[in-house]
């Protein structure tokens, strides 16, 4: 179970490489105004999503203590991040505000995950 374990969280960070990594490769558009969802990060995001899933279904599955508000909050955002970006995906530009709070919201789980222990 364990090599299951670490091959879901090995691609639950592939999803937020692509989700963080989509959203970089547009700041520069963002400043310009010309931003928008790119897929990858719809796929990162769904992928963060079904693996995340998967993650607590293994762990407790073996009986694992886990926190559930901790798990609750991150599935909160990351259903924020994943509507917004399947809402806009298909418009040409997304507003800069908007755009922004993707990133912003992506940074947060990644901190939540990382800092609350």
């Amino acid at each position: 179970m364990d090599v299951l374990t670490h091959f879901l969280v090995g691609l639950h960070i592939i999803g937020i490489g692509a989700l963080l990594g989509g959203f970089l490769t547009q700041m520069k558009a963002m400043g310009q105004g010309t931003a928008r969802f790119v897929p990858a990060m719809l796929h990162g995001a769904l992928t963060m999503l079904v693996t995340g899933v998967a993650l607590v279904g293994v762990n407790e599955a073996q009986d694992h203590t886990l926190n559930m508000v901790k798990i609750g909050i991150k599935l909160a955002v990351l259903v924020v991040i994943l509507g917004l970006v399947y809402v806009k995906r298909d418009e040409e530009r997304v507003q800069a505000p908007l755009f922004g709070l993707v990133g912003a919201l992506t940074c947060v789980n990644i901190f939540i995950a990382v800092l609350w222990v």
